[in-house]
């Protein structure tokens, strides 16, 4: 069994371009797409890029997922709570069970593990 995995580039593994489930456009015309360029030994994880145009998604989440930005820019707000900004270098976590908005202000690049 192979432990260790360097991940290619996502112009070479497919891409998903509709929208993630949970996610739901309330403003602008953002688009999404997703390169899940691996999944763990046991399937429990996966690991990819996702890119996002701006506008706002009102997200449900029911995963846990990691997240690197890479570029752009976006304000997070969980419901009834402050608003998070990040940016290119920020690193956060997204627990199973968040519910809010992503405002993307910038077109976003991020690399992402969520735990299945």
């Amino acid at each position: 069994m192979k432990h260790l995995f360097k991940l290619d580039n996502q112009q070479s593994t497919e891409v998903i371009c509709e929208d993630l489930e949970g996610w739901k456009v309330i403003e602008g015309r953002p688009t999404m797409k997703t390169w899940i360029l691996h999944t763990s030994n046991d399937g429990s994880m996966i690991s990819g890029v996702w890119t996002a145009t701006p506008g706002t998604y009102h997200a449900t989440y029911s995963a846990y997922e990691f997240v690197h930005i890479i570029e752009g820019r976006i304000i997070i707000t969980p419901e009834g709570k402050e608003p998070l900004n990040v940016g290119p270098g920020d690193a956060f976590v997204v627990e199973a069970g968040f519910e809010g908005t992503w405002e993307i202000k910038e077109a976003v690049v991020k690399h992402f593990d969520i735990k299945l």
